[in-house]
């Protein structure tokens, strides 16, 4: 317990520096393990943590979370390093796989970019000596994120479609995600066609999966998260109308969105009204989300959605000054 504390308290202070060393030891190890040939593991035990960490924030701030998550792969090292059966083995590198990309996950969120690629490269390589292709696809689907959001589409669409690739024609959440992603990062990039074809995809594998997997996890394609999703893509492609409408639709089929989905889906909705030519409330809409997260959540992708919005708002714009200044971005 009194590492973990001061681990939380590294990545509280940052990622950088020493809690960017903790990280990479933890990667480190975790990847000479799964390197070595590895009947003695608690996998149930490891599955439900997995499970447990796959339903989200909770209004943890991400560097609890991570730090957690770092601390809990100090224990599972050992299982790895030690001979096991095949089947325990294999059970132990899909949970790794998910654990690893859950820790890739919230590297993005905090926007340290390089880091979650890093062990997005742990996730798949656990994922696939686990054999398991729809795990593997999920690890690329989550790992086209970081370059969607943070200044690369072209190469999130690459991996995306990698991604359904792997998942193959059956419905299942990984499917719907990668087609989700791929949506966005043909949207970004300006391909329309393709854009509004993998659209299509993923409204058809909505309909499709099953309620296990639509479960509201990281691992899960909720209807919710479709919708935020689907929010992006629209605002990308100028389809504001239906932007507007997957918008409200986020909103409504959960009761307590999460601070972020909250901040995100705001961001697009003021993106949509500065596409409809309402600079102005585009740039209020911006302020008052960003401004109202808690400072944890300001940096990454929110932040990275946000500082977007400004830059393509023009400079005369009422109210930009007030979004610039929220951001930090004022000379």
């Amino acid at each position: 317990m009194k590492r973990r504390g001061i681990l939380r308290g590294a990545l509280a202070a940052g990622v950088a520096g020493t809690g960017l060393a903790a990280l990479s030891t933890a990667r480190n190890d975790i990847d000479a393990a799964l390197a070595a040939d590895h009947d003695n593991a608690d996998v149930g035990f490891w599955e439900s943590t997995a499970e447990r960490y796959g339903y989200g924030y909770h209004g943890q701030a991400p560097t609890t979370v991570l730090a957690d998550l770092v601390e809990d792969f100090a224990e599972l090292k050992p299982l790895l390093a030690r001979p096991q059966t095949d089947k325990t083995r294999t059970q132990l590198r899909y949970v790794t796989g998910q654990m690893a990309g859950m820790v890739a996950i919230v590297l993005h969120d905090l926007g340290e970019h390089r880091e979650s690629h890093r062990w997005f490269a742990t996730a798949k390589r656990a994922a696939q000596q686990s054999g398991d292709r729809l795990l593997h696809s999920w690890v690329l689907a989550r790992e086209a994120m970081v370059p969607l959001n943070y200044g690369a589409p072209q190469v999130a669409a690459q991996l995306a479609e990698e991604a359904r690739h792997l998942a193959g024609n059956k419905p299942s959440a990984a499917a719907a995600l990668a087609a989700a992603v791929a949506s966005r990062a043909y949207a970004i990039s300006g391909h329309k066609g393709q854009a509004l074809g993998a659209v299509a995809a993923v409204e058809t594998l909505v309909e499709r999966i099953s309620p296990q997997q639509r479960a509201d996890t990281w691992f899960g394609y909720p209807i919710q998260k479709h919708h935020v999703h689907m929010s992006q893509a629209l605002t990308a492609l100028g389809e504001t109308q239906r932007a507007y409408a997957t918008q409200d639709r986020a909103l409504e089929l959960s009761r307590a969105p999460s601070l972020m989905t909250r901040a995100l889906i705001a961001i697009d909705q003021a993106s949509c009204r500065a596409h409809d030519g309402d600079g102005e409330e585009a740039a209020r809409i911006a302020t008052q989300a960003y401004g109202q997260l808690p400072t944890s959540y300001r940096s990454g992708l929110t932040r990275t959605r946000a500082l977007s919005l400004y830059r393509s708002l023009p400079v005369h714009t009422r109210g930009l000054d007030a979004l610039g200044d929220t951001l930090g971005v004022l000379a």
